[in-house]
């Protein structure tokens, strides 16, 4: 079905999109909104829909650079990946100031006969209502599409200096975003199992492991910001 070239060619694509899902500022970002849903299925389900975006966009940019046959300039590609830094400082701070002002804690209850934990707050709700994580899909998947957005130039760089035509660019833009999904997905349940963990120790050591994915989001945030205005580039 497909020649020797190409298989190679979409092999490595799924390859490195397994090994893109663990650059630390999509670490960073998706810590930050994970830690927000101590159960490792919602921490799956936003690791699948932050790769969901991420693929969109990869997929909407690049077939129109292939189109084209356009880059994405230099200095273009720095601002992308500065407002990539922006936001984890914001998602870092957002999360300490829902923390802070919500007065947000651990709740146990019971939905049709099942105990879970959730994170919740009564300055929001008098009562035990909330979204589960189906309905928290979009956050992850803006987040996604910004990281996508921002990671488009280099991985245009890769396609135009390996592919041989538009098709097989396409192609390698699906098996890469498809093995982001997949590592991502990965990516988010090993991440939530200190976050669960904290969960059965008590609400310190939870307020510690959000403590944590707050400060390295604006830490990191803050280095790619630094970075890249003094001319150094992230990626």
């Amino acid at each position: 079905m497909f020649d020797p070239h190409t298989l190679t060619i979409l092999s490595l694509g799924f390859v490195l999109g397994l090994r893109h899902a663990l650059d630390a500022d999509h670490l960073a970002a998706l810590s930050t909104v994970l830690a927000e849903r101590p159960t490792v299925q919602a921490s799956t389900a936003i690791g699948f829909f932050w790769g969901l975006g991420h693929t969109l966009m990869l997929l909407c940019v690049g077939g129109l650079l292939l189109a084209l046959n356009l880059t994405i300039p230099d200095t273009l590609a720095s601002l992308f990946e500065f407002a990539v830094g922006v936001m984890l400082v914001v998602l870092g701070l957002s999360l300490a100031r829902r923390i802070y002002r919500e007065q947000w804690h651990l709740h146990t209850h019971e939905h049709d006969g099942q105990p879970h934990v959730h994170l919740h707050s009564h300055h929001l709700k008098p009562d035990h209502a909330h979204g589960h994580w189906y309905q928290g899909s979009l956050r992850p998947l803006l987040i996604g599409m910004a990281h996508g957005l921002a990671g488009s130039a280099a991985l245009m760089l890769i396609v135009l200096s390996t592919v041989t035509g538009i098709g097989q660019g396409i192609g390698y833009i699906v098996v890469f975003g498809v093995g982001s999904i997949l590592g991502m997905v990965g990516v988010g349940a090993i991440l939530s199992l200190p976050v669960v963990y904290s969960v059965t120790v008590g609400p310190r050591a939870y307020w510690m492991v959000q403590g944590l994915a707050c400060l390295a989001s604006i830490g990191l945030g803050l280095l790619m910001m630094v970075r890249i205005g003094l001319g150094g580039g992230w990626s």
